[in-house]
C-alpha cells in the first residue's frame, strides 16, 4: 500500500473513533475578466484587484465562504457558470433582460451610467453647460449618442475616438474642455490623475444601467448568500468604503434598488 493511501486510512479510522470530522472551509469559484480596469485586471505579480474583487471578498466575508477568483475570458464567461465550471460570475456584467434567460442575478451592485469630465477650470452641472466646448467621445458609444442628441451629430465641437483610453488622454493634454463615458472608468481615471483636478458631473438625462453577479439558473443557494451579504455590506458602510477606494472622494455613491 502506497503511503499516501496508507496515511488516508489511518485518518478514516481516527475519524471512526473519534466521532469528530475536519470539515473543509465553503469555496465558491468566482469567474472574472481580469481585464476591466478598475473593476477586475492583474497586477504585474498576477494578482488579480479591483472593484468587484474586494466588493465579493467583503460579501463572501460576510456570509462566511471563500471567494476563489479564476481569470475567464469573456467569450466563455457565462458558459463557464451554466455548465458549473464556475460558481459565481462577476465581470461588470450589466444585467438584461436576454441575459436573464440563462443565469440568475443578484441584486444590482453597480449604477453604471454616464459621466463628464471636464478640465479643472471648468465647472458644469449638465450637458447644457457643455454648450460651444470641445467634447470628446468614443465614436458610436453611448456617451457620442448623448452629446449627438444634445448638440447635433454633426456639431463640429463633438471629437470622436476610437476608445476611451485615446479620449481620456486628448482631455488630459488640454485638447478638449470636457469628456463623456462610462461613469466607473471615467472616475477611476480621474482618481489615477489627482494632479488634473477634473470636475465630475452627471446630466438627469444620463440613465442607469445596473451591475449584477451572476450564479446558474435556479442556484438559489448560492444566490441567496450573495445578495444576503450585498446587503450587509451596503448596511454597514463596507460598500461606500470600497467605491469610494476605487472611484474617489468625489464620486457620489450610488443608492441601489435593493429591496
Amino acid at each position: 500500500m502506497k503511503l499516501k493511501h496508507m496515511l488516508a486510512a489511518a485518518a478514516a479510522v481516527a475519524t471512526i473513533f473519534t466521532g469528530t470530522v475536519q470539515a473543509d472551509p465553503l469555496k465558491y469559484t468566482v469567474g472574472t475578466g481580469a481585464t476591466y480596469r478598475p473593476f477586475e485586471f492583474q497586477t504585474a505579480t498576477k494578482e488579480i484587484v479591483g472593484f468587484d474583487i474586494d466588493l465579493m471578498k467583503a460579501i463572501a466575508k460576510s456570509q462566511g465562504f471563500e471567494a476563489e477568483f479564476i481569470n475567464t475570458l469573456w467569450g466563455v464567461i457565462f458558459e463557464s457558470v451554466k455548465n458549473g465550471d464556475r460558481d459565481i460570475i462577476m465581470s461588470g456584467i450589466t444585467i438584461t433582460d436576454k441575459r436573464k434567460e440563462s443565469v440568475d442575478f443578484s441584486y444590482p451592485y453597480f449604477a453604471a451610467h454616464q459621466l463628464i469630465l471636464t478640465q479643472k477650470g471648468v465647472v458644469i452641472s449638465g450637458l447644457k453647460d457643455l454648450e460651444g466646448k470641445s467634447v470628446a467621445v468614443v465614436a458610436n458609444s453611448a456617451g457620442d449618442i448623448a452629446v449627438s442628441n444634445a448638440f447635433g451629430k454633426a456639431n463640429k465641437n463633438i471629437k470622436r475616438f476610437d476608445n476611451t483610453p485615446l479620449a481620456l488622454e486628448e482631455l488630459s493634454a488640454g485638447g478638449v474642455d470636457a469628456a463623456v463615458g462610462d461613469v466607473g472608468v471615467f472616475a477611476y481615471y480621474a482618481l489615477q490623475n489627482p494632479e488634473k483636478a477634473f470636475n465630475m458631473a452627471r446630466d438627469v438625462s444620463f440613465k442607469d444601467q445596473y451591475f449584477g453577479i451572476a450564479v446558474r439558473k435556479g442556484n438559489k443557494e448560492v444566490l441567496d448568500k450573495i445578495n444576503a451579504g450585498l446587503k450587509d455590506v451596503i448596511a454597514s458602510g463596507k460598500y461606500a468604503e470600497i467605491y469610494k477606494k476605487w472611484f474617489g472622494e468625489k464620486a457620489p455613491v450610488p443608492t441601489l434598488p435593493i429591496p
